[in-house]
């Protein structure tokens, strides 16, 4: 029977499979760690930028707790293939910030922040809900189980920081660009998932040696989640509601 556990299963016990996994969610937390560092040096908000600098701080921290479980297996992490960059996919579609505006030195404008945070909000949507699923999977696992729940807990802080950052702009007069940029984000993120899936898929069932039928059973469970939120779906990821916890990345308040 195929589950999300037993899938997860097989990867991590094949060290190629399991390298491949940790190398390309390592790559997509360094990668996040960085932008949302030059994020924080382009923003002038005294009260924003810590929590921006936070975001990456914590994004780093992802990094090396994906490179240590390598280590601990005796692995080093490998090249992620391209068409499994999930950051880099994203921004070819012109999907947030371009690496070429984050590499200059001109202050973020009012707009570009909301740009970053509507791409944040959309994004760590998707990446809480597969920590969910990976602590899940590998709850009972005595290696994994701790890391997974850590970051876990960290990516549901940055989503409820986007949604009060965003609340917060909404209620200062910029309702109608933060819905344009969030439905214009979740539109790219939903392909560039599928595409990721797909091209991730492929390369366990090379490296794992699945059959056809089990394959051709997983394609079709990633076409019918990229339908699903194409329709209902999208709803989740555009919609903006206070969280429960507030400040949750911390800072000082605003007087």
């Amino acid at each position: 029977m195929l589950s999300s556990r037993s899938l997860f299963d097989d990867i991590y016990r094949n060290d190629e499979a399991y390298r491949l996994f940790c190398s390309i969610a390592a790559g997509g937390e360094n990668q996040g760690g960085w932008e949302n560092e030059r994020i924080r040096a382009l923003t002038t908000d005294p009260v924003l930028a810590p929590k921006i600098g936070r975001h990456g701080a914590d994004e780093r921290k992802h990094g090396r707790i994906f490179t240590q479980l390598l280590h601990r297996r005796g692995l080093e992490k490998v090249s992620v293939p391209p068409d499994t960059d999930y950051c880099m996919l994203l921004e070819r579609q012109g999907i947030g910030l371009s690496h070429e505006r984050l590499n200059s030195e001109v202050p973020l404008t009012e707009r570009e922040i909301i740009t970053y945070l509507a791409h944040s909000r959309v994004t760590e949507q998707r990446a809480a809900e597969q920590m969910r699923q990976l602590v899940k999977a590998y709850g009972g696992n005595p290696e994994l189980a701790k890391a997974m729940r850590m970051i876990s807990a960290d990516e549901d802080n940055h989503l409820a920081y986007c949604h009060e950052e965003l609340l917060r702009l909404t209620a200062e007069g910029h309702g109608p660009y933060i819905r344009h940029a969030l439905e214009h984000t979740a539109r790219g993120e939903i392909r560039t998932h599928r595409d990721v899936g797909l091209a991730v898929l492929r390369a366990m069932a090379r490296i794992l040696g699945w059959p056809r039928w089990q394959v051709a059973v997983l394609v079709a469970g990633v076409h019918a989640l990229y339908l699903y939120d194409l329709t209902l779906g999208r709803h989740r990821m555009v919609r903006l509601r206070m969280p429960a916890k507030r400040n949750a990345l911390g800072s000082a308040s605003r007087d």
